[in-house]
């Protein structure tokens, strides 16, 4: 009897392990199929979906990237001045022409000292790095203008004069050329005529080197006026050098006065220097001399 129930015990104990048993290998199988399932379903959709993304992430940065590159390349292409963009290349002595340009602008509208590098690089279309790699200094850069306008100040006032002709015909054409020049150059005279000289050193140096050649000039044309009325002049070179200064001293003159009023042209400006200088140099000419009453 104790044999048969502790026999039937460990039968039925048997079984339990039998059906625990049983159920260990189902669930074994069970979660073994589970696992295999989802590497099936990694293995077709999982695994095949990041090169389906970055295809489809490719495909939309494409046209992205196009576009981007056809943007910079435009803006190159049209001489931006954008960061990291780069200008349209152009001879430097056009750039440097450009530079001038605004300089003389700036200079005569606010004077040497109210200008900045800033504004003159803006006005330019340059950047002020460009600016000080081109003329190095803002004193370089004035000191440029200067030589520049005095030089087609110059050129115009020779041009202007027909050699040759009739002495009061050259001082006629002189004068006109000089007045015609100044106002059609409001801001390269105030440069020559008021910013150098009220600035100082070394700038007034330079416009008094354009100053000894206007002013050469009119004594050459004074001296032949002379010789054309007396094949022996009487009048002295230093008086001739005289008359040729009050004449250019008068020229400047009037052309700020002319220049600050729109109403008055070069030809009246210039035939009022003219009624007034060569009156009295037609008196010398014909030894008739202006003295005080005595």
């Amino acid at each position: 009897m104790t044999f048969g129930r502790a026999r039937g015990r460990r039968t039925l104990t048997g079984g339990r392990l039998v059906r625990k048993a049983g159920a260990g290998v189902a669930d074994v199988k069970a979660v073994s199929a589970m696992k295999a399932a989802k590497a099936a379903k990694g293995a077709s959709a999982g695994k095949a979906a990041p090169p389906a993304r970055k295809a489809a992430k490719g495909a939309k940065a494409a046209p992205a990237a196009k576009a981007a590159k056809a943007a910079k390349s435009g803006s190159r292409a049209a001489g931006g001045g954008g960061k990291g963009v780069r200008q349209k290349r152009m001879p430097r002595a056009v750039r440097e022409r450009q530079m001038l340009d605004a300089a003389v602008r700036t200079f005569g509208q606010r004077g040497y000292r109210a200008a900045s590098m800033d504004e003159i690089a803006e006005l330019a279309g340059v950047s002020k790095p460009l600016v000080y790699l081109y003329l190095n200094s803002k004193e370089e850069l004035f000191t440029a203008c200067i030589r520049r306008e005095a030089a087609a100040l110059t050129e115009a006032v020779r041009d202007g004069v027909t050699p040759g002709a009739p002495a009061d015909r050259q001082l006629w054409d002189g004068l006109r050329a000089f007045f015609t020049h100044t106002a059609e150059h409001p801001d390269a005279w105030a440069v020559l005529h008021s910013q150098a000289r009220t600035v100082g050193e070394p700038f007034a140096a330079e416009v008094n080197v354009l100053r000894a050649e206007i002013v050469a000039f009119v004594t050459a044309l004074i001296a032949d006026a002379a010789r054309e009325a007396h094949h022996d002049p009487s009048l002295p070179d230093r008086e001739v050098a005289g008359l040729a200064h009050a004449l250019v001293g008068a020229a400047e003159s009037l052309a700020g006065w002319a220049n600050a009023d729109p109403s008055v042209s070069a030809n009246q400006s210039a035939a009022t220097l003219m009624n007034f200088a060569w009156a009295g140099l037609g008196n010398l000419m014909e030894g008739r001399r202006w003295s005080p009453v005595r």
